[in-house]
């Protein structure tokens, strides 16, 4: 089972970098939307994930695709080149797809959880959700384009999975904050403040999560969706919750 840091450092991977097909990569079908060629793109993703090519080398981050064969490509793996260039952990710089009711789940102590519409885990992802949560696993999680049926379906399966444990809004004073850059506000997209929430077991952090969204869409390839109401200090908090979650 998981041990946060000893597996961070010694057993935690980054597989290589996710290859498109090659006429997808080049954006085959120039007259399809760009809706059409985002959708194709998740698809490549779910596929992926069913055979994650993991560098057990480098330390990374898993892209979960969950409900039978959701994903999302709007959630960019940018903050992991800036862990490496601002930090000296050997980070693995692209997300690996893993699919949350696979065993090698549990080879990814840090997973991204986004996406889209409506969704409904199944009993095994939820047996796996929880049992990766409980024995040291860490979630960064927001849906795509602040997603409101998302963000519903998100919180009935928290509920499902983790009775007992609650989201509860981060104080600026957390740790989180501060563990590489300083962030003393966060504000969404019309520049209003924002907040983030964070689910706890025993005392440690398990999951920050934004209904606002911490996606950096703006730097996430082939991602059609305007960003919702995104929060601009999103890469920033996105590199001090990986670097927290090794630390802590």
């Amino acid at each position: 089972m998981i041990s946060r840091v000893s597996h961070l450092l010694t057993i935690a991977a980054l597989a290589a970098t996710l290859t498109l097909p090659l006429p997808l990569a080049r954006g085959a079908g120039a007259g399809g939307t760009a809706e059409k060629k985002q959708k194709e793109m998740e698809a490549a993703v779910v596929k992926a994930a069913e055979a994650p090519n993991a560098d057990l080398t480098k330390l990374q981050c898993g892209n979960l695709v969950y409900a039978g064969g959701k994903s999302s490509i709007c959630f960019a793996d940018k903050f992991l080149g800036d862990i490496a260039s601002q930090t000296n952990l050997n980070v693995g710089k692209n997300f690996i797809p893993v699919r949350l009711d696979a065993d090698t789940f549990f080879n990814f102590p840090f997973c991204v959880w986004s996406g889209e519409e409506d969704f409904t885990l199944t009993k095994k992802e939820r047996e796996n959700l929880r049992r990766y949560v409980l024995n040291g696993g860490f979630l960064l999680s927001s849906p795509g384009c602040s997603d409101p049926k998302w963000d519903t379906a998100l919180r009935r399966e928290l509920k499902l999975v983790f009775p007992e444990y609650k989201m509860v809004k981060l104080p600026m004073s957390h740790p989180v904050f501060s563990t590489v850059n300083q962030i003393t506000r966060l504000t969404d997209k019309k520049g209003a403040p924002a907040a983030i929430e964070g689910m706890e077991v025993n005392g440690r952090l398990v999951m920050v999560y934004s209904k606002d969204g911490l996606n950096d869409v703006s730097n996430a390839k082939g991602c059609c969706c305007c960003g919702g109401n995104m929060i601009v200090e999103a890469v920033l908090v996105n590199v001090n919750v990986f670097t927290y979650a090794l630390l802590y």
